[in-house]
């Protein structure tokens, strides 16, 4: 009895909590979006991404291509959703250097995605857009003047407010969860330092929330997927230290697709994550492969077993220059996309293979899993499967594996496609049966699948060869060196530890070598062997150049405690705002007199560079001329036959301009054409320091010398006076 009271009363407490959490949920359950999709296929859904349409006064091409392209393209493929993930607009001047919000882009922006959903024939609810860091350039506060997206985004103009916004798209078989979110800057500063997301404990809090509101309320399967602007490589963390991947990995979903980076970094720009269980300290700061190591021990493969944490992300390529679209299809949870370039103009016919998986884009545990415990059915396995497009009637479409053991891609199954036939359809799905079992094997690319299609004209479309594995297992997929620094580096995480390290480094050049001046009688010299000792001894040259010496000193001191300089930091120009290596400090525009710090780590593309590439080479080339003029001291008093400390300055004078008459001697010294080098290294670098001067100039419309003369003028007069300081032959 006693036994049987404990678990009605648990049974109570657990139906006291969960109609606590309907009741906490439901003020937002009701704002979620839920559509119903109607028509064949029933088990799979697609949608349409694009991204960075970076519209422009400047090149007007890209929205009458985006008119012209996009519409019918939308009207073929007819997508349940349209997301659009940011840099809607460019917000640039013609030259590239001043960045700020353009009221006649967002015109543009409209009138362009009125005629797409006029000619895609979808309703405009159908259609998703969020902001980008373009789309934040100069705004000050959302819903204010200069917040154009809130006016003219198809999100503003249909009430869709705030940084989540979520739709479900529900079929008789299983649920499929959409969510956006915006992590721009809630004070959108002017490029180049706006460049991250930004996410809030609130927003982290809000999205775990959206994600999580069918867990306890539907019977039927989930798949989720987010969608935003910026990669989690280019994502901050919030106060609390939380990011977009914790919950992500939280919830396991799908994937998430994002924009940002564009082409020109590579094709590759993809990587998976999964929960890492061991402390590791070098994943929080790089991730070396596409597909994350786990160190985690074998997955319960048993149906009871809990699903692992992992997903997917993916950035597609941008409108811009790329003219690139993005088809995702989701069929009984798998997920898969094609990528459309119709920079050669339209296309008349897309495939896109929804199974099996393309093995190097899957989630290798839940892949895994299935297979093992057919936890999707057997149904699930049983055909090849493929969503076809095409304007004009098909007349075949085929599947064709190729097994690549032999070395070459040998034909080992060819087989026709028969279109699912329904009443009302929202597009051609295209099954072959096959046994799967004969396709088991350890290796995840020795098949290939590709599928053809032949329209009544006789035009002949095939996709793109992909590797698959019916057991479930990941093929390797490596990046370039540029896909992995934008992918594979969490620079949010890196950008303090980097910037520290270069500090110390050179706080370290200029002290070091002065305290062993100063407190040893062991003294570095160039004739002794070794890099160190080289280093130390061009550094310990130019501790003897006093004035240089504590110019880099003071200079690199003040850029920790002072700001570098002063600037408008918004498109009405009106508020400034001063950097400093932390961020930008502005006045809130949400709480009248308070002040913060926004911008951090994005800050980072101009605090670096200048530690790295301007201060660091300065004080490099300061100790080389130092170290210079010492060996030329020494070659004339050689010549002499005096020693340095000789106060025979007539005869020194005399052997001088004997000297120069008998070059022939030793002319690599004598012609001291290594100083004429350092000269030339001296201008490379005023010249790159002026040039990223003029770029701060335009784009936050400054003075150098009223908004920034110790940052502007500092490097160029300490470099002017050791050229000044070491001219002399002697």
């Amino acid at each position: 009895m006693k036994e049987g009271n404990q678990g009605e009363a648990k049974t109570m407490i657990w139906n006291g909590l969960m109609t606590l959490m309907l009741m906490l949920t439901i003020p937002w359950l009701c704002c979620a979006k839920v559509m119903d999709v109607q028509g064949a296929p029933e088990s799979v859904v697609w949608v349409v991404q694009l991204s960075d349409l970076h519209f422009s006064v400047h090149h007007p091409d890209r929205a009458t291509d985006f008119t012209s392209l996009v519409g019918p393209a939308l009207s073929m493929i007819n997508p349940s959703l349209v997301l659009i993930t940011g840099d809607l607009t460019d917000g640039k001047s013609k030259d590239l250097l001043t960045t700020k919000q353009n009221e006649e882009e967002w015109v543009e922006y409209r009138t362009a995605m009125d005629n797409v959903i006029k000619r895609s024939g979808l309703d405009k609810t159908a259609f998703f857009d969020l902001r980008g860091n373009h789309d934040n350039f100069g705004v000050p506060a959302v819903g204010g003047a200069f917040d154009f997206f809130s006016k003219y985004s198809i999100n503003g103009q249909l009430g869709r407010a705030g940084y989540l916004n979520s739709v479900t798209l529900q079929t008789a078989e299983r649920k499929h969860l959409f969510v956006g979110v915006d992590t721009t800057m809630s004070v959108g500063v002017r490029g180049p330092t706006n460049l991250f997301g930004h996410p809030t404990d609130q927003l982290l809090s809000d999205l775990d929330m959206e994600l999580s509101q069918w867990d306890y309320q539907s019977k039927q399967p989930i798949s989720k997927i987010s969608f935003g602007h910026f990669p989690l490589s280019f994502s901050a963390t919030s106060h609390s230290g939380k990011s977009l991947k914790d919950i992500f990995l939280k919830h396991s979903i799908s994937a998430y697709v994002c924009g940002h980076l564009h082409s020109r970094f590579g094709k590759n720009l993809k990587r998976h994550h999964q929960l890492r269980h061991k402390f590791s300290f070098l994943p929080e700061f790089f991730q070396l492969n596409v597909h994350q190591l786990s160190s985690d021990p074998p997955v319960n493969w048993s149906t009871d077993a809990p699903m692992a944490n992992e997903f997917w992300e993916w950035e597609m390529g941008d409108w811009r220059r790329s003219r690139a679209m993005r088809i995702l299809a989701i069929d009984r949870g798998h997920v898969s996309y094609v990528d459309v370039d119709f920079k050669l103009g339209t296309k008349k016919t897309i495939i896109l293979p929804t199974f099996p998986l393309d093995s190097r884009l899957m989630s290798t545990s839940s892949s895994r899993r299935e297979y093992e415990c057919h936890a999707a059915g057997p149904v699930s396995y049983d055909a090849i499967r493929a969503l076809v497009f095409s304007v004009s009637p098909l007349v075949t479409v085929t599947a064709m594996i190729y097994d690549t053991r032999p070395g070459y891609l040998s034909l080992v199954f060819e087989g026709p496609m028969i279109k699912l036939e329904h009443n009302t359809s929202r597009g051609d799905l295209y099954i072959a049966r096959w046994n799967y079992r004969a396709f088991e094997d350890p290796s995840p690319d020795r098949y290939w699948l590709q599928i053809e299609a032949t329209d009544f004209m006789g035009r002949s479309t095939l996709n793109d060869l992909r590797p698959f594995s019916v057991n479930g297992l990941s093929s390797k997929l490596s990046w370039t060196w540029k896909e992995f620094v934008v992918m594979g580096c969490q620079w949010a995480a890196l950008y303090y530890p980097m910037m520290w390290c270069v500090v110390y480094f050179l706080l370290m050049i200029l002290l070091i070598p002065k305290a062993l001046l100063i407190f040893s009688s062991k003294h570095f010299t160039y004739k002794s062997k070794g890099l160190l000792n080289f280093i130390g001894w061009v550094s310990q040259e130019l501790c003897k150049v006093p004035l240089t010496w504590y110019g880099f000193l003071v200079y690199l001191f003040y850029l920790i405690l002072f700001p570098w300089f002063i600037g408008h930091v918004f498109t009405d120009g009106k508020d400034i705002g001063y950097m400093t290596y932390m961020g930008w400090v502005v006045k809130s525009f949400n709480e009248d007199g308070k002040h913060e710090y926004v911008g951090s780590p994005d800050v980072m593309v101009v605090v670096l560079p200048h530690l790295l590439f301007v201060v660091f080479p300065a004080i490099l080339v300061s100790g080389a001329l130092a170290a210079e003029k010492h060996i030329y001291r020494e070659h004339v008093l050689s010549l002499s036959g005096k020693k340095e400390d000789d106060p025979d300055q007539e005869g020194r004078r005399s052997l001088r301009y004997g000297y120069q008459g008998s070059r022939k001697s030793n002319s690599c010294v004598g012609d001291r054409w290594i100083r004429k080098v350092l000269l030339v290294i001296c201008l490379a670098i005023c010249g790159k320091h002026f040039l990223s001067c003029w770029v701060l100039i335009k784009a936050y419309e400054m003075n150098p010398i009223i908004n920034f003369p110790v940052y502007s003028l500092t490097i160029p007069l300490v470099l002017a006076y050791t050229v000044y300081r070491t001219r002399k032959n002697v």
